[in-house]
């Protein structure tokens, strides 16, 4: 491509102080002439490298979206862990908080029933146990007896 002539031009145009007009409307033309090529070049240039630049940009896109899903999922997993976390410790402290309740609650029940003369578990339980000594009692003098009826029936 041929260099400018531009100045060079202008600057023997300029020497003619009564210079001819058409050889400085000549320099013009050949100028934006010139100027206008460069521009067609630069166009098509843009042209052929835009689908280039195209591609690289949407593989660069498809690399932080990937990147960012990646980034992002491991928040999620993150506050997911400490909701589940959280969430744990408030279901321990309402099962001990229901646990004390209900302590509470079979003490007053057991109290007022004791106040009623009503027996409660524990006073049924033995006397459960001293029902079964009682029987086990009434069955060796059972047994006792009909040794003794035997002995003196013969």
């Amino acid at each position: 491509m041929a260099k400018p002539k531009l100045k060079s031009a202008a600057k023997k145009a300029a020497s003619n102080a009564g210079g001819d007009a058409r050889q400085l409307g000549k320099t013009v033309i050949d100028s934006a002439q010139q100027i206008w090529l460069a521009g067609l070049g630069a166009f098509a240039k843009a042209q052929q490298e835009g689908s280039k630049l195209f591609e690289a940009l949407v593989k660069e896109g498809s690399s932080l979206e990937a990147r960012t899903r990646k980034f992002t999922q491991s928040k999620v997993d993150e506050a997911r862990g400490n909701v589940e976390s959280t969430l744990g410790q408030v279901r321990e402290r309402s099962q001990e908080t229901w646990d004390k309740l209900e302590k509470v609650f079979e003490d007053r029940v057991s109290r007022s029933l004791k106040r009623l003369g009503i027996p409660g578990h524990a006073d049924i339980k033995r006397l459960e146990a001293r029902i079964d000594e009682l029987a086990r009692g009434g069955k060796k003098q059972s047994v006792a007896r009909k040794a003794a009826a035997k002995r003196g029936a013969k």
